[in-house]
């Protein structure tokens, strides 16, 4: 899992996660999100597509995609 992923055993320089938090109840998506930090403080660098509201708090940064009609979309950084 995510945690095992934070240890120094798997060299991993980037992690790109699709929707994969939606089912978690609220302790193991911290538990989740405590290990995803933790690869970010190593320096990896961790992309998350989510529409998980705790996510969406917890995240500094973050890319925001709004459709603007006829298969357009505005993206947003904040």
């Amino acid at each position: 899992g995510l945690a095992s992923l934070s240890s120094n055993r798997v060299k991993v320089e980037s992690l790109f996660i699709d929707e994969g938090f939606g089912s978690l109840d609220s302790d193991t998506l911290g538990v989740a999100m405590d290990a995803l930090d933790a690869l970010q403080s190593l320096g990896r660098k961790v992309g998350v597509i989510s529409h998980v509201q705790e996510m969406t708090e917890r995240i500094a940064t973050k890319v925001l995609v709004r459709p603007t009609g006829g298969g357009c979309s505005a993206i947003m950084v904040q």
